[in-house]
């Protein structure tokens, strides 16, 4: 089986592909391949998106692919197992709303992207570093994942969605802050799992497993 990271050229995708490739020779060998061609995309068993900077600068590198927008509302829901990472995450949700302008998401998971408010004013904003999983859902993505697991956060905003169900699982930044969010075949990861050592590592080997 094929599982494909995206490249769109928002970030350094090396830690990304040493991190799936690892736990797929781990696992059942499954191919990893990083690629920016939309048949690849069509043809993959696993789709993983990852994003880093704003949401509309990755939803314009996502556009300025031929045909990468359209495979994608073609693959993902259909069925095809995808994980977002960070902006990768994001962009599943209806609409980013950044730097006072709005930018179109895929809407697979209703909702928005907003800035993150601590009710803390001396907490800094990007939320940036170590910061423990709570409120986890029931997933298989998540399975041997607990409430308290850390993981690595880097970002100034969230996904809020609609339906509160949408939401697997939070961290605490005077405040809740959404970590995770899915639906269906689809999960999406605020923080890097690439980055997140042990807990981020079992997410990846989870997801390169899942058969939904």
């Amino acid at each position: 089986m094929t599982t494909v990271i995206i490249d769109y050229e928002s970030g350094n995708l090396r830690s990304a592909e040493k991190s799936f490739q690892r736990m797929a020779a781990e696992g059942d060998g499954d191919e990893v391949l990083v690629t920016n061609d939309p048949d690849a995309v069509r043809r993959a068993d696993r789709i993983v998106l990852p994003g880093v900077g704003a949401f509309a600068d990755c939803r314009a590198g996502l556009d300025a692919i031929p045909g990468m927008v359209e495979v994608l509302q073609e693959r993902v829901p259909a069925g095809t197992p995808f994980l977002g990472i960070c902006v990768g995450q994001q962009l599943m949700t209806t609409l980013g709303r950044e730097h006072g302008h709005d930018a179109p998401g895929f809407d697979w998971i209703p909702g928005e992207c907003v800035g993150i408010t601590p009710t803390d004013p001396a907490l800094k904003i990007p939320h940036m570093g170590w910061n423990a999983l709570q409120d986890l859902a029931p997933h298989p993505v998540l399975e041997g994942i607990a409430p308290g697991d850390h993981v690595y956060f880097v970002h100034s905003y969230h996904v809020v969605p609609n339906d509160p169900k949408h939401r697997l699982g939070v961290a605490d930044y005077a405040g809740p802050i959404t970590a995770l969010i899915g639906r269906d075949t689809m999960i999406g990861t605020q923080f890097h799992p690439e980055k997140s050592q042990t807990t981020g590592l079992r997410l990846i080997a989870n997801f390169l497993a899942w058969r939904p």
